[in-house]
């Protein structure tokens, strides 16, 4: 555990005790031609020392904002706000923002320290400066003792953390992070999202993060925002990301999950009175307005109890589809007699040893646990 003095020395020799930033984006649009909006209309508030994911697929537009941030891409209108004062006319070398890629674009030929170096050198900054700025980043990313090393020498999350560390020697007020760990293999990804959560909230400096990787932006990130074709459909926490999603999309694209058709009989304060066909009715959680009296129920499989000793809200008996063992977690498909698949998952050592495709198996699950979404 790092002392509170080994950490304000940390963030002074970083420039950075300081110097967080709030960012806002305002009506922020980005068209790559008239017929072809990718960002649309993005109004977002990020705290200064938060650390902010966006989260979507490939093409949803993400990368576009995090550009359009660094200056990178101009915005078709809207603006970029930093603590209140509009950024999105000034050029990228002029704002205190920096970028971390997934290609780490380090010099080959430079030492980690000159890597690291670089930039305060540009800068003009004096000998002891910059010794102090890059020993201190050096050792932040656990590369201590690593300096004469050059990238060749080092593994592809070394390379990363010396990225990092480049980029973070500058003080810069925001870090933008383009998926700066999709080259890495799982192991050495969740590596990297300890020591990241862990370097940002010891310097304190607000970290925009872009990823399509849901359990990376929940792993870190103290809010997520969900893109979808160029929009920003919630931004929330990751439990209620996860928990309560705005939309179909937003359920799915989070986590696994089943979606049930019901009906609606009556709604009232974020309740709604449903009817699951075969299954039986009760008053549940949601979002949305209802005006056809249908909509879905996401339940995730997590929440389906396999031969449930204790009674539950729902219960049902089908067919084991699928049983897929995952170490920990084993997934179990089963069919209903009306066509509807369940997934279940439950840790494998809860399976019973009878369950195999072709069997019965009953299901149950709670009330409390269904969410509806009409989008």
């Amino acid at each position: 555990m790092i002392g509170t003095s080994t950490t304000a020395r940390r963030r002074q020799a970083a420039g950075a005790a300081s110097g967080s930033a709030a960012l806002e984006l305002d009506a922020l649009c980005c068209s790559f031609g008239q017929d072809n909006p990718v960002v649309k209309s993005v109004d977002l508030k990020i705290r200064g020392g938060e650390f902010f994911s966006l989260l979507g697929p490939s093409g949803c537009g993400k990368t576009t904002t995090l550009r359009m941030i660094a200056g990178l891409e101009r915005a078709t209108s809207g603006r970029v706000l930093l603590d209140g004062v509009e950024i999105q006319d000034a050029p990228a070398h002029k704002r205190p923002v920096h970028t971390v890629f997934q290609s780490y674009a380090l010099f080959p030929h430079l030492s980690v320290y000159d890597n690291v170096a670089f930039g305060l050198k540009e800068r003009r900054a004096g000998a002891a400066e910059i010794k102090a700025k890059v020993s201190s980043m050096l050792e932040l990313v656990e590369l201590g003792g690593r300096e004469a090393l050059r990238p060749r020498q080092l593994s592809g999350g070394m390379q990363q953390r010396v990225a990092l560390a480049r980029s973070l020697v500058l003080s810069p007020r925001v870090l933008l992070l383009d998926e700066p760990l999709g080259a890495l293999d799982l192991r050495m990804r969740r590596q990297m999202q300890v020591l990241l959560k862990s370097v940002q909230h010891e310097l304190g400096i607000t970290f925009v993060y872009v990823t399509h990787d849901q359990e990376e932006a929940f792993a870190m990130s103290d809010r997520v925002g969900i893109m979808q074709h160029g929009e920003l459909i919630q931004v929330g926490g990751p439990q209620e990301v996860y928990h309560e999603p705005a939309t179909l999309f937003a359920a799915n694209f989070v986590g696994a999950s089943n979606t049930l058709a019901a009906r609606v009989t009556g709604s009232e304060g974020g309740r709604y009175d449903v009817e699951l066909p075969g299954l039986g009715g009760a008053r549940i959680a949601g979002r949305g307005e209802v005006t056809d009296g249908t909509a879905t129920v996401i339940l995730r499989p997590e929440t389906v109890l396999i031969e449930p000793s204790e009674p539950t809200d729902f219960a049902c008996e089908g067919t084991v589809e699928d049983v897929s063992f995952l170490g920990a977690q084993t997934s179990v498909r089963v069919g209903l007699p009306d066509g509807t698949s369940v997934k279940a998952e439950t840790p494998s050592r809860n399976l019973p040893a009878s369950l195999r495709p072709g069997e019965t198996a009953r299901l149950g699950w709670q009330a409390r646990d269904l969410w509806l979404v009409t989008g």
